[in-house]
């Protein structure tokens, strides 16, 4: 569409609450945003530019179209715009890192729930706390809140492990109070783990005083050795929080924030517990223009609070962020109890900010004297190979096979010197049969990985700024030859490896070695680009290897078909533990003359049939 057709488009637009889709000429969403009325905010873009910030002029010189989803108010578009946001990932709006970067607690269903990690909220009946952050600090918080309460964390599987073997290590430490054992009581247990669920909620103080009154309760009783126990028990509760960052951050009342923008961007969230420091998170961000610090905490907050489960009573921000009301109002919902979202001018409160702001900065400047050391790096690399800018995405590939059979590939992504691993691929081979063709491979899986991004799929999309080839001159030739095809332009260079398989060159197309064991920085830069790329395709190819061996050994199995096949794969998850299976245990999955031919076949006889006693074998 024309900036005319475009601008006519925003003004029939309606005075309504609701969220707006720009996307360029492929279709992709380049930025979401919000308004609370449409029609006034949208046509805005496509007004005289001069107003307009750098950022924004930017933006809008790249779309094409827009698509626009009406609510029925303020807070609705702020949750849609977060969601949007989140499963789009827009290049020109802020954005933080994605959920899988925040782990989870899941407590399972049953008559015997445990606590397990996880990177998502699944509809399985489970509760889910969280999320936290990251996986060694939700990794403590289980770990605390079993030993202060004495729950299991061994993998022992309740009921049918009670009374099978003596208690292991962390009953006789007393971390644990032997679940295990026979005669412990099932309601004691689910008493415990509600407990457990009450301190990942946030309500230590609550379960304290409970447990207090019923400790008071005992010793009026003269219940003393029971008393004794929960004194033990409120004690160990108590130290938690002081001790266990990730719990207190979970008790918080109030959240302060500070915003930092320098050469990096950084925030810094304090967890505040009745007047004192519990906690405290921080993370980097990527400012894709000129905002302001009002604007980013628009965009930072949304994102940082709508996902979470367990909210804090009053959130403290620098700058009024346009939608304070808006968050509010959502959060509030969400979470049960009043938040209030504000910014406070003066006193105690205004200093805890500066205290935010000076955690922030100083994180901020930390990280940057490491990307100071990445950016070298990375000028270094384009000096050395004469790329016209240090690459911001390089793509590294690798053959791997077992023999004739299973041939794959390995897509590695860089972004700037770091592992971009949600973008790595993973390719079989289709093209080359009977026999390993390592540039064969190689042309057939830069053809596909070229071709989708032709066709627009933005799993390949952008093009990098540079392919790295795992070989010489040869296969950086032939990695040429396929971008021509193409009519795409990218750089090419084949990692040349010495006789201990270390990669000590680079060389290109045309057969010229650049050297880079003299800079150490690029050295181990493109060492490690290697290592990754074959580990990641030895990886698959082993995977396909084991996958391919479990089937072919299951196949001549008589009276096993492929949905047997499927429940013992399923079940054993490898050929060795369905060898070492019992026909009892086989005869569950499949059936017992199934189960029981499936033993014959491994084993040459019957179970329990002594070996060598050829008449009872018939």
């Amino acid at each position: 569409m024309t900036k005319d057709e475009l601008r006519e488009k925003a003004n029939d637009l309606p005075l309504k609450p609701g969220v707006y889709l720009m996307m360029d000429k492929t279709g992709k969403v380049i930025y979401v945003g919000k308004a609370k009325k449409l029609k006034n905010r949208v046509s805005q873009y496509f007004q005289d530019s001069a107003f307009h910030t750098v950022k924004t002029r930017k933006m809008v010189a790249e779309v094409d179209h827009f698509d626009t989803i009406f609510v029925s108010s303020e807070w609705e578009a702020l949750v849609l715009e977060n969601s949007l946001i989140k499963r789009h990932m827009p290049r020109f709006n802020i954005l933080l890192k994605d959920d899988k970067g925040y782990p989870f607690v899941r407590l399972s269903k049953g008559a015997y729930p445990r606590f397990s990690m996880v990177h998502r909220f699944a509809e399985d009946g489970a509760r889910y706390f969280g999320p936290f952050g990251g996986r060694f600090e939700t990794r403590q918080a289980i770990d605390a809140v079993c030993a202060a309460l004495k729950l299991p964390t061994c993998n022992r599987k309740f009921p049918q492990d009670i009374g099978g073997e003596r208690p292991c290590l962390n009953y006789h430490m007393g971390r644990c109070d032997g679940w295990c054992r026979p005669g412990m009581a099932e309601e004691d247990y689910r008493a415990r783990m509600s407990q457990a669920a009450a301190l990942l909620e946030g309500k230590s103080k609550q379960l304290l005083r409970e447990m207090t009154e019923e400790m008071a309760r005992e010793a009026e009783a003269l219940h003393f050795e029971r008393a004794a126990v929960l004194r033990d028990r409120v004690s160990a509760i108590g130290a938690l929080g002081k001790k266990q960052t990730v719990i207190a951050g979970l008790c918080a009342d109030t959240d302060i924030w500070g915003i930092y923008k320098g050469a990096k961007c950084c925030y810094a969230v304090l967890h505040m517990e009745e007047g004192n420091l519990a906690g405290r998170e921080t993370e980097l961000f990527a400012v894709p223009g000129d905002e302001d610090e009002g604007e980013m905490l628009s965009a930072i907050t949304a994102q940082y609070y709508l996902p979470r489960a367990l909210l804090p009573h009053e959130i403290l921000i620098p700058a009024d962020s346009g939608n304070c009301e808006e968050l509010s109002q959502a959060l509030t919902q969400r979470a049960g109890h009043k938040v209030w979202v504000h910014v406070p001018q003066r006193g105690e409160k205004a200093e805890l900010l500066e205290m935010a702001r000076r955690n922030a900065a100083e994180e901020a400047e930390r990280a940057t004297s490491r990307e100071e050391r990445s950016s070298q790096t990375l000028q270094l690399l384009a000096k050395m190979t004469g790329l016209p800018q240090p690459p911001k995405r390089m793509e590294s590939y690798d053959i791997s096979n077992t023999g004739s059979s299973e041939i794959v590939a390995s897509m590695v992504v860089y972004s700037g010197d770091r592992p971009l691993k949600s973008a790595y691929r993973r390719f079989q081979i289709k093209d080359v049969q009977g026999h390993p063709d390592d540039y064969a491979s190689m042309r057939e899986v830069l053809r596909r990985r070229l071709q989708r991004a032709a066709d627009g799929d933005e799993k390949f999309l952008p093009l990098p700024d540079v392919f790295l080839i795992d070989g010489g001159e040869v296969h950086a030739k032939t990695a040429l030859e396929v971008t021509q095809d193409f009519g795409v332009s990218i750089p090419i260079f084949g990692m040349v490896k010495d006789d201990r398989h270390r990669t000590r060159a680079l060389v290109t197309p045309e057969g010229m070695e650049i050297g880079i064991q003299a800079n150490q920085a690029v050295f181990a830069l493109i060492g490690q680009i290697q290592e990754e790329t074959h580990r990641f395709a030895i990886t698959y190819n082993r995977d396909s290897h084991r996958k391919n061996a479990l089937r072919s050994a299951l196949d001549d199995i008589p009276g096993v078909g492929p949905k047997r096949r499927e429940a013992l794969r399923k079940r054993f998850g490898s050929l060795k533990a369905i060898r070492a299976a019992t026909a009892a245990e086989l005869a569950e999955v499949i059936g017992a003359a199934a189960g029981e031919k499936a033993y014959l076949h491994f084993h040459g006889q019957a179970e329990n049939t002594p070996a060598g006693d050829e008449t009872s074998a018939k």
